[in-house]
């Protein structure tokens, strides 16, 4: 499910146990990053699935990337693969206001 800044930044701090999951390179996650979150790259396809196999399908998933492109096909992803709440930032971490740790 697409969301805007506000939206998905209200939801995450509303639920305790949700994962924010950034689908960029590592390298773009040295750069700058939406804090505690987790770095599984959308372009390393092998890594990416046996990564998010690991994960509880029953858990709230906020993902972002760059522009909200990858992450959003992380969502439709991980939809297919059973998971049932992810949650795509829409414009991603470039028209991202909050924190970012860098």
């Amino acid at each position: 499910m697409d969301l805007d800044q506000l939206t998905w930044k209200k939801q995450l701090i509303s639920e305790n146990k949700a994962v924010v999951l950034d689908v960029r390179t590592p390298e773009e996650f040295e750069t700058s990053r939406i804090a505690n979150s987790i770095n599984i790259d959308f372009y390393n396809p092998q890594n990416f699935i046996s990564e998010l196999e690991k994960f509880d399908k029953e858990t709230s998933y906020y993902i972002y990337c760059r522009t909200g492109v990858r992450s959003s096909n992380s969502c439709v992803l991980m939809n297919e693969m059973g998971f049932k709440k992810t949650y795509n930032l829409l414009g991603g971490i470039v028209e991202w206001d909050g924190e970012l740790i860098k």
